[in-house]
């Protein structure tokens, strides 16, 4: 396996998952294409990894990631960057796991309106696979371009796809759907590894971000099918995706049907952990894992239900969630190398 953009939250969290994995072995780590010392190792870069990984961190190229002849590559790159590498590696026939919201959005005009640049590879929006296992397993199993989804879409798209499907989500008269309420609060890791005024120690406390306007809002729209309203938060901790979902329900929805709902679509999914009445979800439950944990109330007064769903968003919302996909895409057992065994990796 080869991990491209090695050095930053993501890719040090896939290194440990893929140390651990039984039927992995890390073969290369890239950097940037810019990267200058090539003898830097990564051991260096995340001293935890001190004697157990020290390979060096080279500059990224397609021509000396094939030459290393990976059975997946894992993109943890920039949009840009990320659409450039995996176009030339799934030419050469390598699967590519990327991170990057690169191919998450199946329309083009998306973008530039999102991401701020023109897809130069429409071609290949068509055939990328989103990958969120518990929707869309069958087509991982044969896809060579799985996007990796987003973290903050996976905590909410897991709650909310069942029950649009289902046709739960109330509408008004005129036929619009009563667009589900989103709050999510994320850890800071989930603003990446560079310098950020807000995410400084002595600066990150609860607050909203990127309000009417996150790029993460139209793929939490197309994966979940309903429109929704999506509010972002940064919290004063270091991993970890807490959302809070509220949503009317239709007529003859309560919270014996909503808990059928969910039994149906996720009672035999080994990484969405459905909570017992009254319990509630917390990321503290889940870091360091591949789960989602998910709870849910409703108010019969007046049709409300609250679902509140936690992932680690460094796991289930990124490096963890691109392994599942890996085992699933190469034939291995899902769960591989992602049940934790005890401890914080």
């Amino acid at each position: 396996m080869v991990i491209v953009g090695a050095p930053g939250y993501s890719g040090a969290e896939l290194a440990s998952i893929l140390l651990g994995h039984p039927g992995a072995e890390i073969v290369g780590l890239f950097g940037s294409a810019k990267r200058e010392d090539a003898s830097e190792t990564f051991d260096r870069v995340f001293p935890r990894f001190r004697n157990r990984l020290t390979l060096p961190v080279m500059a990224a190229s397609v021509p000396e990631i094939v030459k290393l002849r990976p059975d997946a590559v894992f993109l943890c790159t920039p949009h840009e960057a990320s659409v450039e590498l995996a176009a030339q590696l799934v030419e050469r026939d390598v699967p590519v796991f990327d991170l990057s919201a690169a191919f998450r959005l199946p329309s083009p005009a998306a973008y530039p309106t999102h991401y701020g640049f023109t897809h130069p590879r429409t071609d290949l929006l068509s055939t990328a696979v989103y990958g969120l296992p518990e929707i869309n397993r069958e087509a991982i199993r044969q896809a060579a371009l799985i996007a990796v989804p987003g973290c903050y879409p996976t905590s909410a798209i897991l709650p909310l796809r069942p029950l649009a499907d289902a046709g739960a989500i109330a509408r008004r008269p005129d036929g619009r759907v009563i667009r589900p309420i989103i709050d999510s609060t994320s850890g800071v890791s989930g603003a990446g590894r560079g310098l950020h005024l807000r995410s400084l120690f002595c600066e990150v406390h609860q607050q909203p971000y990127n309000v009417f306007k996150h790029r993460h809002q139209p793929e939490i729209d197309e994966y979940a099918r309903v429109d929704t309203v999506f509010t972002p938060h940064l919290g004063p901790y270091e991993r970890g995706i807490l959302s809070t979902i509220h949503v009317t329900l239709d007529t003859g929805w309560d919270h014996a049907k909503v808990t059928q709902t969910f039994a149906a679509a996720y009672g035999r999914e080994a990484f969405v952990r459905l909570c017992p009445s009254g319990v509630w979800p917390g990321v503290g439950d889940v870091r360091g894992t591949n789960f989602c944990d998910i709870g849910w109330a409703v108010d019969a007064r007046d049709n409300h239900l609250i679902v509140v769903s936690a992932i680690d968003n460094l796991t289930k919302g990124a490096a963890g969630q691109a392994v599942q996909c890996m085992n699933i895409r190469l034939g291995m057992e899902e769960t591989l190398g992602l049940l934790p065994v005890g401890g914080v990796r």
